[in-house]
């Protein structure tokens, strides 16, 4: 068995936090469960002498600061944060209303930014860690009617991938966790899928379409969450945990195919490149 660690996630009151609570549990690990609402996540995990619930909204900094303190009063410290929580503002850009982007960057990105903040002076202070953010195959690859949600994961892809260079010479790693379609929560309407709250003549037609397809998918996504939860726990417990995860089948496909289209543009225009490159330009 690996050495017993504290882990922390959020967001673990509904879907995958719950899985990935539940595996670190199972492979002899304490965890730091937190969500909204801490009744939901004690009868979402159940019971066991080395978890702690805590209620976090993660777009609160002060109630972020406040969970760590609790955590390292009862544990002496935290080892693993897994930065899972996060919502899904569906819809194409012009629909998704102002306040409802704002609201997803606020979730998505600043959320997992609060967190990560009120746990990293932890990791420095032990010269050891772990942090572990939940992106999406959606924050490598743009997708209809999903502008506001491809946004905030790809702002999370470049804040993991900077901080890692902060935070490798403290002895904390960083993993970023890129799941295809897995059965989580993410598509229950009204917790964390939310419509477009606007409507335009032009998108009218469409937005119903694509509403419908992402109702009709939740629930039948071909990936299993609690294979992928036990999996990413062997992944940390591992001697060198990846710093990148593309998991599932579909998402590894998808990262492929994008990874094939960029290097035929870059052949395509690599003789303009190449003469810019050379370019005596003065300003």
């Amino acid at each position: 068995m690996a050495e017993k660690k504290v882990w922390f996630v959020t967001g673990a009151g509904r879907g995958m936090g719950v899985d990935i609570a539940q595996a670190a549990l199972a492979a002899g690990h304490a965890v730091v469960a937190t969500g909204r609402d801490a009744d939901r996540v004690s009868a979402a995990i159940g019971e066991h002498d080395d978890l702690l619930v805590i209620a976090l909204d993660i777009t609160d900094e002060q109630a972020a600061y406040a969970a760590v303190d609790t955590a390292v009063a009862r544990f002496g410290g935290i080892d693993v944060l897994v930065n899972n929580a996060g919502n899904f503002y569906a819809g194409f850009f012009e629909v998704v209303s102002p306040a409802q982007l704002r609201a997803q960057m606020e979730t998505n990105f600043f959320g997992p930014i609060n967190v990560t903040r009120a746990v990293l002076p932890v990791m420095r202070r032990q010269r050891s860690g772990h942090v572990v953010t939940v992106s999406s195959l959606a924050g490598l690859v743009g997708q209809e009617s999903c502008a506001a949600y491809a946004a905030s994961k790809f702002a999370l892809e470049g804040w993991m991938e900077s901080l890692r260079f902060d935070v490798e010479p403290y002895g904390i790693g960083t993993t970023i966790v890129e799941p295809g379609f897995f059965r989580t929560e993410l598509l229950v309407e009204g917790a964390s899928s939310i419509w477009p709250e606007l409507s335009i003549d032009d998108y009218d037609a469409r937005t119903g379409e694509t509403v419908e397809a992402w109702k009709s998918m939740n629930g039948a996504q071909g990936g299993d969450p609690v294979k992928l939860a036990a999996a990413l726990v062997a992944l940390v417990d591992s001697p060198l945990p990846p710093r990148r995860w593309v998991a599932g089948a579909d998402a590894v496909s998808v990262v492929e195919q994008k990874a094939r289209q960029l290097l035929e543009q870059v052949e395509a225009h690599r003789g303009l490149s190449s003469s810019l490159a050379h370019e005596d330009v003065t300003t």
